[in-house]
């Protein structure tokens, strides 16, 4: 499994190729009466917007640290894993991209109240949906699922923050010892 994901995180096409199946596959959940042709479109309409922001995003991220798209997926698997690099100009990079993912983490933070408040807005509306018509079986299992997302969001968040204060710690640290 770890194989796949650090595949998945460096190719593009992977990332493409998944987001295609799971497109596909849940379009043809929901619209069953569609032409299958219908379900493959809407598929590769989805991938190709979420490559295009991924590449974008990737793009701006790696002109911000001073690396390209290959080298941050690596640096990236470096943070999760604890990886401390050993090259001056590899640890510079490094602290160029926590310094990013921080600061990026940091100005999200500051939407995530608004943006929890709209989830529960959300949540709300379908259960009132759901009493007004007489049908809570779907509000219910949506608003657990909305609850379940956003906490997995956060719990997701924290654990970024965590790893990148941990590597701008042993960043710190080695810097040190370098000196």
């Amino acid at each position: 499994m770890g194989a796949f994901k650090d595949w998945l995180d460096r190719s593009l096409a992977a990332q493409a190729t998944l987001v295609f199946l799971l497109g596909t596959g849940v379009t043809a959940l929901f619209r069953r009466d569609e032409h299958p042709v219908h379900w493959v479109v809407q598929g590769g309409f989805y991938a190709a917007v979420v490559v295009t922001v991924l590449a974008v995003q990737r793009r701006k991220v790696g002109r911000a640290v001073g690396t390209d798209p290959r080298s941050l997926a690596e640096l990236n698997r470096r943070i999760r894993h604890r990886e401390v690099p050993s090259e001056p100009e590899e640890q510079a990079a490094m602290r160029r991209l926590v310094t990013e993912q921080l600061r990026q983490l940091e100005r999200g933070g500051r939407w995530l109240p608004y943006w929890l408040g709209f989830m529960g807005l959300v949540a709300v509306g379908m259960l009132v949906l759901g009493a007004v018509t007489g049908s809570l079986g779907y509000p219910l299992v949506f608003t657990v699922g909305v609850i379940g997302f956003c906490f997995w969001v956060l719990w997701m968040r924290h654990r970024s923050i965590e790893r990148c204060r941990h590597m701008q710690s042993a960043l710190h640290v080695e810097g040190e010892r370098v000196s």
